[in-house]
C-alpha cells in the first residue's frame, strides 16, 4: 500500500500509472475531505476504489486480502465486493464505491 494527497474537486482525477498499483494490492487517496479512497488492482488488472474504511468496524480495506472481485477485511475477515461496496452475505453492510476508468494506462479517479 502506498499513499497519494489530492484535492476534492468535480470531475475525473489521474491517480497514477496502473503499474503502480501492485497486483492484488492497493494505493491509497488522501482526500481533502470524505475520508480516504482505496484504489484496487485484481489479478485480471481490474481496477476498483471504495471508501478505505470496512462498514463493520471501519478496518482500512486497503490493508486487506483481494482476491477476485472481492477484499477481505484486514480486522474481522469480512469480505467486501470490489464493484459495489457491498458485504458478502451473510455479513450486511456497504462501504461507498467510486468510479475509476483507465486510460492510456493512467488510472483516473471520478470525485
Amino acid at each position: 500500500m502506498s499513499t497519494i494527497e489530492i484535492n476534492v474537486e468535480a470531475g475525473w482525477k489521474e491517480i497514477c500509472a496502473v503499474e503502480d498499483i501492485p497486483v492484488l494490492g492497493s494505493r491509497v487517496v488522501k482526500a481533502a475531505r470524505g475520508g480516504d479512497i482505496a484504489i484496487f488492482r485484481n489479478a485480471e488488472n481490474e481496477i476498483f476504489a471504495l471508501h478505505d474504511k470496512c462498514p463493520h468496524k471501519q478496518g482500512p480495506l486497503s490493508q486487506g486480502i483481494v482476491h477476485g472481485r472481492q477484499v477481505t477485511c484486514p480486522l474481522h475477515s469480512w469480505k467486501i465486493e470490489l464493484k459495489s461496496g457491498e458485504a458478502v452475505a451473510p455479513d450486511v453492510g456497504c462501504t461507498k464505491s467510486f468510479e475509476v476508468k483507465v486510460e492510456g494506462g493512467k488510472v483516473l479517479l471520478k470525485v
